[in-house]
């Protein structure tokens, strides 16, 4: 006699959300709030699907659940599989389909995709895209959390996770605000080694590559300023308290209007890669696919 095989399942969907949401929250608590459920239906949750899948998905420290190997190799397929049910879900509602979730470091983010997500607009009126500007790092962890479908940065770092590739080019250059004492010379580096530096803040990839370039060629840089975004950089430029360096991408509209200048300094030029970044294990959704292609991506 054949003995017939239970396969009804045993897994929900409710369960996935829960634990996916507790892989980014750390807490039951930050999951039901994120899903607005209670936190008592996301404990439970939680428990029958380590219950039905027989292991542990995360491990207890304190008041915070961490995410182990058998949790990060769930993630995955949980993230896929809630993305599909909600296409599913918005299948037939296509005003309310679920968004574009960008994750863009900031000259990406503030000079290079309004306008491609203004032209994706055009050609896809219902589409509702989520852009989160964050440095390269948190790019990175929105990423590998599944917290977001396609990342930007600027430059070639690696994540275990995640597959990074070469999109675009861009270009780091000196400025000065129009009157400065500099502005219309050519400038070597003993001019540039006396010089007050205003540049953004370490770990961003617009400062590495200002280092990756400046600091082989200056003996000394004096760094008055370090701030967090580029168009405080130019502000602070433009005031004359010192030198800035950015990708010409954010200031090549300051340029135009005249109130920063382009310095002609003897230091050769410096190219940066601009990069695609996705998650290795997550298969795109139909949206995220065809905004790869709009961005010349694919």
């Amino acid at each position: 006699m054949t003995r017939k095989i239970d396969q009804r399942l045993k897994l929900t969907l409710r369960q996935l959300e829960v634990f996916a949401a507790v892989a980014r929250g750390g807490t039951t608590r930050a999951a039901a709030d994120e899903i607005s459920r209670s936190q008592s239906a996301a404990s439970n949750a939680l428990g029958e699907l380590e219950s039905v899948l027989g292991a542990q998905l995360f491990d207890r420290v304190g008041k915070k659940l961490v995410i182990n190997g058998n949790g990060r190799a769930l993630l995955p397929r949980a993230a896929a599989l809630i993305e599909q049910a909600v296409d599913t879900e918005t299948l037939f509602k296509a005003a309310h389909a679920a968004p574009l979730r960008l994750a863009s470091s900031y000259t990406i983010g503030e000079y290079m995709l309004p306008e491609l997500i203004v032209a994706w607009k055009v050609e896809h009126p219902r589409s509702h895209v989520l852009l989160d500007i964050v440095n390269t790092h948190d790019v990175f962890e929105r990423l590998a959390s599944f917290r977001a479908d396609i990342g930007f940065i600027e430059g070639m770092h690696s994540h275990p996770e995640l597959s990074v590739r070469k999109w675009s080019s861009d270009e780091i250059v000196v400025v000065a605000a129009a009157g400065h004492p500099m502005a219309g010379r050519r400038i070597g580096a003993r001019q540039l080694n006396q010089a007050s530096w205003v540049l953004r803040e370490p770990g961003s990839g617009t400062r590495e590559a200002s280092d990756r370039w400046l600091i082989p060629h200056l003996s000394r840089m004096e760094v008055e300023l370090e701030l967090g975004s580029n168009e405080a950089v130019k502000r602070v430029v433009r005031a004359g308290l010192g030198l800035g360096c950015l990708s010409r991408l954010a200031v090549q509209e300051a340029i135009a209007e005249g109130w920063l200048v382009e310095l002609d300094t003897t230091l050769p030029p410096m190219h940066r890669t601009l990069s695609i970044v996705l998650h290795r294990a997550k298969k795109l959704g139909g949206a995220a696919e065809d905004f790869l292609r709009h961005c010349g991506g694919d």
